[in-house]
């Protein structure tokens, strides 16, 4: 490591009084840092212009000869440097350690503010003034500073401006001053014009009628506003109880909570479009009954079937003609062509444009949400100081109610338990023995979870093809609940057995802990819904021919999502309710069970899944999905608080929004993107029902509309050429996908290229500081030696010379 300049500080003890010398401006940045030595020599002739003297420091007896050497600074009770009160004088006047302190350059910054504001030039100017060197307040006197007589004269500037201003400006401008309410409250005070010239201008005209009027209605429309707004706020399941289920739980639940929030925004997001453009338009314009509707008799909640099958809850209800004009049923069963020169609103393009847009904007927001995450928990350059950043600056001094307060004191102790936690599983180190006996019970661990859900796989199909082989007839609708139980029963259950294996590893980090199990119930729910997924389109649309397989595909998802919220609610209820209840009075144990993060994560991956999946069979499934959502969060907040406990060991979730985000994006909306496309170009739709009735596939419909407009004429001739050039020829897919691997890449590179410069300029502050420290130390010796000098000159002057006589007769 090379060596540190050296440095010569010539401090000088009478400097001369320069004329016209001005103390240097926090506003001139660039003159306050040039030199570290001219600041030193600026500051030293400041104080011998005041007449301010060294202080004197007599070290204790032989604490000298200890030393011995005037290169050692003396230190604190603590092991911290004591400098001297010139030194820390310079310190204090630092542009570092003053910009942003002084009250009296915070006045002179919002007078300039008010003068601009009313734009009057016969005011003096600030400028005109001495400059303030905004001094640290730890080190000076207000009282008895020389300054003070001047920032009251600002003072009263800033007061006169105010009084000119209106009530509304003066309130804006005090409320954007970084002083304490008590300053405000003077100032504020201060400009308020007195009561006498409210009354006199009272007194010179009356408020007209139509005035008063239009004020009450003003502040009738604004109370009504406020009301409003709070009521909409207490609607919102995530206004308050957010923050009571982070300071009390931690962040890692919370995270279960915030992913239900986001959810509930991707199913509104996706819901707008089908009710817009599907479903409003075929209520609008209802098809001819085919025949008798059944009636309802309630257990169609249950099953998805009867009643409902005849309405716009599934794709057979929907027509395949035109819907602003009436058309014939033809005879033949071919496809309803309306009359020459009607609106051309088809039906099927209509669902399958408006589907593939509802995904497409899904897909771009679940990227942008997944990018905003990553960009959140990993952040670029990351500061280490967290603990500090904590402890003294999480506190919000606006909270004044006694509610918010406990809220906040607990959300901030929560968080030091889950840094301080953090932080010690890092320091957790194992032998070689351990580690060779931890990789054996994790891989045992892990084929036994394996071995779990090649079972459930294998019962899942079993009972698929026992259900293909033994037909259910439509009073017997029942039985058809019999493969949701099933697969809701080894949903439920495998968790839990997965859970009892994962207490043979003892991880050592709860944050590992959760994402294996999340990754356990993952492989087990998408191995499930795989195998389901096969059930619907490879064997199901073989043996129903004849029949709507898309409405039964439909109805099926419909009971999957309603027997999951039914052994959701179960498992709530005695996975939470009753173990609490058992353990409190027979087990005798007063801890609760706490919160199953994954399982309950994974819940709602794959209720959304299922939400997806079945969106092209069930339009009005999104909503559907929102109502169980909301229904979930009070449910799963009310356990939450009444049965559950925080994590033993706290931990903090830093990424966890971002994991939860990914599996959402990639194993759930890919796997459902490949299912729908594989259903719209390859298999054949049902020739009684639906919009595509008379179609090969679903994406013919879009070839039909082309042929079509290739006959309409030149002016819509561009539409069939981008289909033909655009989407049918794949070289331009190929294209896009490889510029945007390219501007993946670029944007890795520029993340690697700012991490560096990041580290680089970590490491220049680094250094920085060290010259400072050096820099610092220097001057304190240069202080100590004039210290000493001068400490000897007036001993040699005091000791008479009598006494210097005989020392040297002694000797």
């Amino acid at each position: 490591m090379s060596q540190s300049p050296a440095f010569v500080l010539n401090v000088l003890e009478t400097p001369e009084d320069p004329e016209g010398s001005q103390e240097p401006s926090p506003y001139d940045e660039s003159e306050v840092h040039d030199s570290f030595h001219q600041l030193i020599q600026e500051q030293s002739r400041w104080v011998a212009e005041e007449g301010l003297e060294l202080q004197q420091r007599q070290p204790e007896t032989g604490a000298l000869g200890a030393s011995g050497s005037d290169h050692e600074t003396m230190l604190g009770p603590e092991g911290a440097p004591v400098y001297s009160m010139a030194t820390l004088r310079i310190l204090a006047s630092m542009p570092s350690r003053t910009i942003g302190r002084s009250r009296g350059a915070i006045i002179s910054q919002y007078y300039s503010r008010t003068v601009k504001l009313r734009r009057r030039a016969g005011r003096p100017q600030l400028r005109d003034m001495g400059r303030s060197a905004r001094p640290s307040l730890r080190l000076y006197d207000l009282e008895l500073d020389s300054a003070v007589l001047e920032e009251e004269e600002k003072r009263g500037l800033l007061v006169k401006e105010l009084e000119g201003l209106t009530a509304a400006q003066r309130d804006h401008m005090l409320r954007g001053m970084p002083l304490s309410l008590a300053e405000k409250r003077c100032l504020r005070e201060e400009s308020r014009p007195p009561r006498g010239k409210h009354r006199a201008q009272r007194h010179r005209g009356l408020l007209s009628c139509c005035d008063q009027l239009r004020d009450s209605c003003v502040l009738a429309s604004h109370n009504l506003g406020l009301a409003l707004l709070s009521g909409l706020q207490a609607l919102m399941p995530w206004h308050y109880a957010l923050k009571r289920i982070g300071g009390r739980f931690g962040s890692s639940v919370l995270s279960y909570f915030l992913f239900l929030k986001t959810l509930l925004a991707f199913n509104t997001l996706l819901l707008l479009p089908l009710l817009a453009f599907i479903v409003g338009v075929q209520a609008a314009f209802p098809p001819a009954p085919t025949g008798p509707v059944p009636t309802f008799t309630g257990l169609e909640l249950l099953t998805g079937g009867g009643y409902f099958t005849h309405s716009v809850m599934y794709y057979g209800y929907y027509s395949n003609a035109t819907l602003n004009q009436p058309c014939a049923s033809p005879l033949d069963g071919s496809q309803c062509t309306p009359e020459a020169g009607s609106l051309p609103y088809s039906m099927p393009l209509a669902y399958l444009f408006t589907l593939g847009a509802a995904f497409f904007i899904t897909c771009i927001t679940l990227v942008y949400s997944m990018s905003r995450s990553f960009g959140e928990s990993y952040r670029v350059g990351s500061t280490s100081g967290v603990h500090a950043i904590t402890v003294f600056c999480s506190w919000d001094y606006k909270v004044t109610q006694r509610w918010a307060t406990r809220l906040q004191h607990d959300n901030i102790r929560t968080q030091l338990k889950e840094l301080l936690a953090e932080w010690q599983s890092r320091q957790h180190r194992r032998s070689a023995c351990g580690q060779l006996r931890r990789v054996a019970v994790l891989g045992l661990v892990w084929l036994l979870c394996l071995g779990t859900t090649l079972g459930c796989t294998l019962a899942v199909y079993t009972f698929s093809e026992l259900m293909i082989k033994s037909p259910v007839s439509a009073e017997r609708e029942a039985v058809l609940l019999l493969l949701p139980l099933v697969v809701c029963l080894l949903n439920l259950g495998g968790p839990y057995l997965f859970r009892i294996l994962a207490a043979l590893e003892r991880h050592d980090s709860p944050v590992l802990e959760v994402y294996v199990a999340i990754c356990r119930n993952l492989i087990l729910k998408m191995v499930t819904l795989g195998i389901l997924c096969y059930h619907w389109l490879g064997r199901r649309v073989g043996t129903l021919k004849d029949q709507c397989w898309e409405n039964f595909v439909g109805q099926e998802l419909y009971r999957l999502m309603v027997m999951d919220f039914i052994f959701t609610l179960l498992d709530t209820l005695l996975g939470e309710l009753v173990w609490r209840l058992f353990s409190e009075k027979q087990l005798k144990r007063k801890g609760k069970p706490e919160f199953d993060i994954a399982g309950n994560v994974l819940e709602l991956i794959y209720g959304q899944t299922l939400t997806w999946l079945g969106v092209l069979f069930s339009p009005l499934l999104p909503a559907m999905q929102i109502i169980k959502l909301l229904l979930l969060f009070y449910i799963k907040k009310a356990s939450l608080m009444a049965n559950c406990q925080a994590p033993r060991r706290p931990w903090k979730a830093s990424h966890m929004s971002t994991v939860f985000i990914s599996l959402l994006c990639f194993p759930s909306f890919l796997g459902t993107a490949v299912f729908l496309c594989y259903a719209v170009w390859q298999v054949k739709p049902s020739s009684t029902c639906g919009p595509f009735r008379t179609l090969d596939t679903m994406y013919e419909a879009g070839k039909v509309w082309v042929r079509r407009l290739e006959k309409a004429g030149p002016r819509v001739s561009w539409l069939p050429w981008i289909h033909r050039y655009l989407v049918e020829d794949t070289f331009p897919i190929y294209l896009v996908s490889a510029l945007l691997l390219a501007v993946i890449y670029l944007n890795i590179q520029v993340v690697k290229g700012q991490r560096k410069v990041i580290c680089l300029l970590k490491e220049q502050i680094s250094n920085e500081g060290e010259d400072k420290i050096f820099l610092i130390n220097k001057l304190q010796r240069v202080y100590e030696r004039k210290e000493r000098s001068r400490a000897g000159r007036t001993e040699e002057a005091v000791t008479p010379p009598a006494l210097l006589t005989d020392g040297w007769d002694a000797q």
